[in-house]
């Protein structure tokens, strides 16, 4: 959607008086702020490993590697440095998942996996836990290999975690959690009146 706006702008000629930015970006600057106040503690004697999709129409077609290091700013501040493992390749380079430009919708159910298997691979090599799509194609797209492989990873979207980090992540917001997670730092709003 991000870069649907942005290139629709710039093809169309459209006159506008805004900026199209990305939210991994106000993430970032909030958290160098200290206006969100993400915390990784939980993260530290549990010690689960997290890698990071890149999603290609906000990395490499829109926004670049400065938005892929706020991406990573972001990650390591609510897991833990050293529980962040980086595919190799990332960033800009990173592969594509194979479930955008429509295929997760297109019925080419067993072309998009085959594609896939290259995601798959790259994010097994990284023997992570936990694979954080922040982008709503990836994620699906990335959820589904890993039921493919009998959850070889979990997936998780960005969003969960930073509220997990926060303490403010509701019971019945847990369902691409792990067993691991499930009942890390469970916010229950009845006891909060």
């Amino acid at each position: 959607m991000t870069f649907s706006v942005r290139a629709g702008l710039k093809k169309f000629n459209i006159d506008h008086n805004f900026e199209v930015k990305n939210i991994y970006e106000y993430y970032a600057k909030w958290i160098r702020e200290g206006r969100l106040k993400v915390n990784s503690d939980w993260n530290k004697d549990l010690k689960i490993k997290f890698t990071v999709q890149d999603p290609c129409q906000i990395i490499r077609k829109s926004y670049g590697d400065p938005i892929a290091e706020d991406l990573r700013f972001i990650v390591k501040s609510v897991v833990g440095e050293e529980n962040f493992i980086d595919m190799i390749p990332n960033r800009s380079n990173n592969y594509c998942c194979g479930g955008g430009g429509g295929f997760l919708q297109s019925g080419y159910t067993d072309a998009r996996r085959t594609y896939g298997k290259l995601k798959a691979d790259q994010i097994l090599a990284t023997k992570a836990d936990y694979c954080i799509a922040p982008c709503h194609n990836c994620h699906a797209q990335i959820h589904d290999l890993s039921d493919q492989l009998d959850h070889a990873w979990q997936t998780v979207h960005l969003w969960t975690l930073i509220c997990l980090s926060l303490g403010i992540l509701g019971p019945n917001e847990r369902e691409y959690l792990g067993d691991d997670l499930k009942e890390v730092l469970v916010f229950h709003p009845e006891s909060a009146m």
